[in-house]
């Protein structure tokens, strides 16, 4: 999942952004430099590994779904 993030830089820095990566680039690139001091390559191992076992993901897509019969029937909202 993806959050948007606002955050405030200089004017230099704003306009060496959008001249050397370009606009719809900075975002990514911006991750990639703060991704390493932020989070741990165990964290990022443990996903991928979780990740590749088909089982696992099997079992706990088997439970997700099994989940949707608990809920209530949805009841349509009055208008307004």
């Amino acid at each position: 999942m993806n959050r948007k993030l606002t955050i405030t830089v200089s004017e230099a820095v704003y306009e060496g952004l959008h001249r050397t990566i370009g606009r719809r680039r900075i975002s990514q690139f911006i991750e990639r430099l703060a991704r390493p001091h932020v989070v741990p390559e165990e964290i990022e191992a443990a996903y991928r590994e979780m990740a590749a076992d088909r089982a696992r993901e099997q079992e706990a897509l088997e439970w997700s779904e099994g989940l949707i019969g608990d809920s209530p029937p949805v009841q349509p909202h009055a208008s307004r």
